[in-house]
């Protein structure tokens, strides 16, 4: 589906009574201009794109619905305020997300991997605001709280898994759709929990939002496994993280690449 066709398409689910639309030929961009908050959107035509090739509707409809989301999370901010919305969790995304908002807020942050960062997200229902430094006066909370806050959330998340297991390696996957599955990553009594099962080498990894992925990796043939498995989760999410997978080991994580053939190599030298 071409650029113009998609317009048209949201258009026709979305509708011209709440949102001023312009097309940008040169930057394949459309912007939605809400009315009545006087703020808006730029979405990314080649990204949908490219996903409506394989997923067809479903993936305007995740883009809808998203669109829709957002700016009912606003229309709740305008007419609400944060008081009485002051739930808040600990977001993972890929160290190359952006720091500052489109308004040029700087985001409450903290360093996670080389390859992930932690962002905080005030949660509204549906969906969630990223944290910005403009926000912790109206939140009457300091940037540290905002963590602490976080932290102590997170742990009260649900961590039922379901389990697989390929060529002699086992899976195990979080996927609640509910915006913080790879939040959990943040568990650490969790992770403490999974690594006691684990009989293999242990893994993580965080290939897109609404996953998390703990693997029991029994030989080598279990990590191509694996890299092939988070590979096609990254290019399927919504918001992909990293393909990079970690392993875990006494409450560190490291990624793969430097330990995870090794480390094999030694156990096997071992036996």
């Amino acid at each position: 589906m071409k650029s113009p066709e998609l317009v048209e398409a949201l258009k026709k689910q979305l509708g011209e009574e709440l949102f001023e639309w312009s097309y940008d030929k040169e930057t394949d961009k459309v912007r939605l201009e809400h009315k009545r908050l006087q703020r808006g959107m730029d979405i990314s035509l080649p990204e949908i794109a490219a996903k409506y090739t394989t997923k067809k509707q479903a993936a305007i409809d995740e883009v809808v619905y998203t669109i829709e989301q957002t700016f009912a999370a606003m229309l709740q901010e305008q007419e609400v305020g944060f008081a009485q919305l002051s739930v808040i969790y600990p977001i993972i995304r890929s160290g190359s997300f952006p720091k500052v908002s489109k308004e040029g807020h700087a985001f409450v942050t903290t360093e996670h991997t080389a390859e992930t960062r932690i962002f905080y997200a005030l949660d509204l229902g549906k969906t969630y605001r990223l944290i910005d430094e403009t926000m912790l006066e109206k939140l009457a909370v300091t940037a540290e709280q905002v963590r602490e806050i976080a932290r102590f959330s997170v742990k009260k998340l649900p961590t039922t898994t379901k389990k697989d297991e390929v060529a002699g390696s086992v899976f195990y996957f979080i996927n609640h759709n509910d915006g913080y599955d790879a939040s959990r990553i943040l568990n650490d009594q969790f992770l403490k929990d999974m690594a006691a099962q684990i009989e293999g080498d242990m893994t993580v990894s965080v290939p897109h939002q609404d996953v998390l992925i703990i693997g029991d990796i029994r030989d080598e043939v279990g990590y191509d496994v694996l890299a092939q498995m988070t590979m096609h989760f990254f290019s399927i999410g919504a918001v992909p993280i990293t393909s990079l997978s970690f392993i875990y080991d006494e409450g560190n994580l490291e990624p793969i690449f430097i330990l995870a053939k090794n480390k094999v190599k030694k156990e096997q030298e071992k036996k």
